[in-house]
């Protein structure tokens, strides 16, 4: 097999470098302000991932010098009590972002929940008025994940204007919205999904290839236009491949994009993990301060 073509987007350089600049923006909004922006997550039950997440979300901002508060609920918590908690959290003075880790436990409903966040504070981007926002164009808070996808494709292909981009997948979290802010840097903008005709020769089109879908290595190496910008957000757990391993149980994260043949088409390509999962958190931090900002008549 020929050696691999693509470049590796490294998130973890860019999420480092990110981070960085949060940290020097807290520190100056602190000296010249007053304000220490604040994140509140809000963690129901003991999803093993989840948890994760959320210590990472803690650390980070506590290490950029925020103002960090994590609610942990039981996962019997009411719906009463959740929407309770993000209540008393939207009227808080200390917290300029809130973040309800998604998903809840059964048989909760999260669409209730998000309704209420107040969307200046929306730091994940999810209420209905900042996806509003940012279809129409507007200053919004934006969801991490397509932030951070955006931050890695001008940090490495730089001008996007005219390019062709095919986005697979069409969720609310990442799909819909990084295709919005595609056309906002003057794509031409595909959204392509399970229901799609002749999926990999819309893909072969694509000059940047968003693999938001779901499925573990669906996007073969065939499927990509040689010298494209492949950006793979997926995120699946499957057995390993070595038989012994796949035995004894044990598994590994592998993306929607199929990594070892899309390396010999591709000109870039986000490793799964290790590409944009890293810059999820770094994005939140920097959206945290956003809202800080706005929320004290700052420009941000």
């Amino acid at each position: 097999m020929a050696e691999s073509s693509a470049k590796l987007i490294d998130g973890k350089v860019y999420a480092e470098r990110l981070r960085a600049t949060v940290a020097a923006e807290v520190a100056a909004l602190h000296a010249s302000h007053g304000i220490q922006p604040g994140l509140a997550v809000v963690l129901v039950g003991d999803d093993p991932a989840s948890q994760i997440y959320v210590r990472s979300k803690g650390e980070q901002s506590l290490a950029a010098g925020m103002h960090s508060v994590t609610h942990r609920l039981p996962a019997d918590t009411t719906q009463a009590e959740l929407e309770r908690l993000v209540a008393e959290l939207n009227v808080d003075p200390l917290i300029h972002g809130i973040l309800v880790q998604l998903p809840l436990p059964k048989p909760l409903d999260e669409r209730p929940v998000l309704a209420l966040l107040n969307p200046d504070k929306d730091v994940d981007g999810l209420h209905v008025i900042n996806a509003g926002r940012l279809a129409s164009g507007l200053p919004a808070l934006v969801p991490c994940t397509p932030l951070g996808c955006m931050i890695l494709l001008r940090e490495t292909v730089g001008d996007l204007s005219g390019l062709r981009a095919v986005v697979v997948g069409r969720s609310v979290l990442v799909g819909r919205p990084v295709a919005q802010l595609l056309l906002q840097a003057d794509c031409t903008v595909t959204i392509a999904h399970s229901r799609s005709r002749d999926l990999p020769a819309i893909c072969r089109e694509a000059d940047i290839l968003v693999a938001a879908v779901g499925r573990p290595r669906m996007i073969k190496g065939d499927w990509i236009k040689p010298g494209a910008a492949v950006i793979d957000v997926g995120i699946n757990r499957v057995p390993f491949d070595d038989p012994v391993k796949a035995a004894a149980g044990r598994t590994k994260v592998v993306g929607d994009v199929d990594f070892k043949q899309a390396s010999q088409v591709a000109g870039w390509l986000t490793p799964a993990p290790g590409g944009v999962g890293p810059m999820t958190v770094a994005v939140l931090l920097q959206n945290t301060v956003t809202a800080a900002k706005r929320q004290a008549g700052i420009e941000a």
